[in-house]
């Protein structure tokens, strides 16, 4: 009789030790071309290759969390698909767990088959967690939110993402009062309900929103872009998230990846960032 796969860890649990020993800071490796010219690289997929391995060989085996964003890999077609499942591949093999920025959405079997690309253990792409689109309704996600649960991986739900054309949707009223944003944080909340220690549904919020204006008590991680480049700092992250700061994951990219393409510089950026969002973020 074969003996039953064991219980894979939930992401919230893998996420809160990692933000505990590492640092609460996610960067994001975001190849695109005029980074890729700061690097003094071709916009090619070797300069797409190169940008990658030197990002990760830097990064992964220190910071909590590195994102790539999907679009600058797909961009170069399957060669840059493979650089991508390259750095998935590495970067969870050195201890990072990894955050596929995606922003998926969609509905039904779609859904189901953008979730087996990144929340199947057998994909090429498996990563710890992935960023969703709920604007289709927060329903729609449900294939996603059970093939991350079965697999012990993360989804980040946009709520009030750093753009401002966001506002005209996400603050936007829904039937009951609440605003959109507030409602796809109260179906997270839900979702997460009993979780510890954090549960495995996030929240994406800019940190350049100054007050978030919502009820953030989500039992779940805050994914904050904007700390760098987009003018936000970790001391900012208090006045924005409240009495929910100690579950954020500020997320920074331009900020630590202009310090390249030599990885001792790359290293002390992130550890910068590392600090200063240790300094300004209570304990857990």
């Amino acid at each position: 009789m074969t003996a039953p796969l064991p219980t894979p860890v939930p992401f919230g649990a893998r996420l809160r030790a990692a933000m505990d020993t590492r640092g609460p800071l996610c960067v994001g490796i975001d190849p695109h071309a005029t980074l890729l010219a700061e690097w003094g690289l071709d916009d090619t997929v070797a300069g797409l290759e190169r940008f990658t391995r030197t990002t990760v060989e830097a990064l992964a085996d220190r910071v909590a969390v590195l994102k790539p964003q999907s679009a600058f890999f797909e961009r170069f077609g399957s060669r840059g698909i493979a650089v991508l499942e390259k750095a998935v591949e590495e970067a969870r093999a050195a201890g990072a767990l990894v955050l596929m920025d995606a922003k998926r959405g969609d509905i039904g079997s779609t859904m189901a088959a953008y979730a087996a690309t990144y929340l199947d253990p057998a994909s090429p792409l498996f990563s710890d967690a992935v960023t969703v689109s709920p604007y289709l309704g927060f329903g729609s996600l449900r294939p996603a939110l059970d093939a991350a649960a079965a697999a012990g991986s993360g989804v980040f739900v946009l709520a009030l993402t750093s753009n401002p054309e966001g506002a005209e949707v996400q603050r936007a009223t829904a039937a009951d009062g609440r605003s959109l944003a507030q409602l796809m944080l109260d179906h997270i909340a839900a979702e997460n309900a009993g979780a510890a220690p954090l549960g495995s549904v996030g929240a994406v919020v800019g940190a350049t929103l100054g007050d978030a204006g919502v009820d953030l008590g989500i039992n779940g991680p805050l994914l904050a872009p904007g700390i760098g480049a987009q003018g936000a700092t970790p001391e900012d992250l208090p006045r924005v998230f409240g009495a929910a700061v100690s579950s954020v994951l500020p997320s920074v990219s331009r900020g630590v990846l202009r310090a390249g393409p030599d990885v001792s510089a790359l290293r002390a950026a992130a550890t910068r960032f590392t600090t200063a969002t240790r300094a300004a973020l209570p304990a857990a």
